[in-house]
């Protein structure tokens, strides 16, 4: 069963979403994902979320809009109802799900690591907690020899026998191999397509692998649109995003996806190690980017081995101008009215956290819930109550770092009820690795949580969820 679409996602569909049901064409007055960023940074600062939209009283809204989008553009785009929900049926019945940045279901290490270039919606069929599970992303070329694809197929074999989740794109060759291997050894894969996702997933072969939790196959166009060798380009990021490791099997030199991706993710993003194929001689793609920084593949022959890859910490990514800023209304975690100001000396009802967010630096920590308009633009934040079940060491900190540590402490608990490594928490809170780790250790002594090999990192005691 397929989770209903929520009043925000809908919305973001009618501005954003082709909708293509059977021979519908696009429509081109659709909002571009710059343009949809500027109008939700837009709503984010009135206090508003697109579900008011398409409310009965939208009309005052959308002329507030006009100064962003033109009003006009924004009601012929709003009155797709009815195709809206023509495309809507079809998906349900195909057992394909769409979440947006407004639902807490979202993958949380896209929103964590893409933030504002996070795509807007996501499109999916399978298991989507298998996208938060992490694991070794492997790319490659699509024409490859059959030596490449036995090759490639054992790494997707070893990543199962491993139990780590094996990521990759889809595409005809080295991804396809990859997840074959994968897939046939009763791993967990996790595809990120660029197009044909409704084609995809209605295949024979991938079904009962989509039904029984194995395969989850998501991508960020809709779900019946054509190949497009820009929107290939521009999910790569989000193969790298999903994992924890990566491994490129072969590379063209200076062109195509695989090389774009591999050196976005080496010179920009930094989200994970990335190895590249070490059992040739010489291959000018791969030896380019090793002279990037890339690291020979270990060829791992068993579990424990292939685990190593692993403990490899990823390059620490250059902040960018905009690494501290949160997302916008769509974002807030469910639970949050974002038409409701905080009021002071209050603490906002938190459900989960959906993104955590670093806030400015004078201010004190506070990674779950976006300040409102009033606070971003305000220096002095307002009072905060103390974290859910804080220990006499928190209330009785006597140094700013036992202070820095009290407020923190609530937040790493509430990160870690799904398994996180220390470099993954260092990125959370946007900090070093090396404090990460002294907060992690800090609180493995007290009991609050531990560290667990399968899956790998740390994670709240269960214990401690109920004190």
């Amino acid at each position: 069963m397929t989770p209903a679409l929520s009043p925000n996602t809908q919305a973001i569909l009618l501005l954003t979403a082709p909708l293509i049901a059977g021979r519908s064409t696009s429509s081109s007055e659709l909002l571009s994902p710059g343009e949809y960023k500027r109008l939700a940074r837009h709503l984010w600062e009135i206090q508003r979320q697109p579900a008011d939209l398409v409310s009965p009283d939208a009309a005052d809204l959308l002329r507030a809009c006009h100064p962003v989008i033109d009003e006009a553009r924004l009601q012929r785009l709003l009155g797709r109802g009815f195709l809206l929900s023509q495309v809507i049926e079809r998906w349900q019945a195909r057992a394909i799900w769409v979440v947006s940045r407004a639902d807490a279901e979202y993958p949380r290490r896209l929103k964590a690591r893409l933030r504002e270039d996070a795509p807007a919606v996501i499109y999916g069929c399978g298991d989507m907690a298998l996208l938060d599970s992490g694991g070794l992303a492997v790319v490659g070329s699509r024409h490859v020899d059959d030596s490449l694809i036995d090759y490639t197929m054992a790494v997707g074999r070893l990543a199962a026998r491993a139990g780590r989740t094996l990521v990759s794109g889809g595409a005809k060759g080295i991804d396809q191999a990859a997840m074959r291997g994968a897939l046939d050894a009763g791993g967990k894969v996790s595809g990120v397509l660029a197009d044909s996702l409704e084609k995809t997933t209605m295949n024979r072969e991938h079904r009962n692998l989509l039904l029984d939790g194995q395969l989850v196959l998501i991508s960020p166009y809709d779900p019946n649109v054509g190949f497009n060798v820009g929107n290939a380009m521009q999910r790569n990021k989000l193969i790298y995003a999903l994992a924890d490791a990566s491994l490129v099997v072969s590379s063209d030199l200076n062109k195509g996806g695989t090389w774009t991706g591999a050196v976005e993710q080496l010179d920009k993003l930094k989200f994970v190690s990335v190895y590249v194929r070490s059992t040739v001689a010489s291959s000018p793609g791969l030896d380019a980017l090793r002279s990037k920084g890339a690291l020979p593949w270990p060829n791992p022959q068993d579990a424990d081995t292939f685990e190593a890859v692993f403990e490899v910490a990823a390059p620490t990514p250059v902040p960018s101008p905009q690494s501290g800023l949160a997302l916008f209304s769509e974002d807030r975690p469910s639970g949050v009215a974002p038409t409701t100001p905080s009021t002071p000396g209050t603490t906002p009802a938190i459900e989960a956290p959906s993104e955590p967010v670093r806030p400015p630096a004078a201010a004190p920590i506070d990674e779950l819930v976006e300040p409102t308009p009033e606070l971003a633009a305000s220096a002095t934040p307002a009072p905060e109550a103390a974290p859910e079940a804080a220990s006499p060491m928190e209330t009785a900190a006597s140094t700013p770092a036992d202070t820095l540590f009290a407020t923190v402490r609530g937040v790493i608990q509430l990160l870690l009820k799904a398994p996180m490594k220390d470099a993954e928490v260092a990125e959370a809170l946007d900090v070093t690795t090396a404090q990460a780790k002294a907060w992690l250790q800090r609180l493995i002594n007290e009991g609050v949580i531990e560290k667990q090999k399968k899956p790998a990192g740390y994670i709240v005691k269960q214990s401690s969820l109920f004190e």
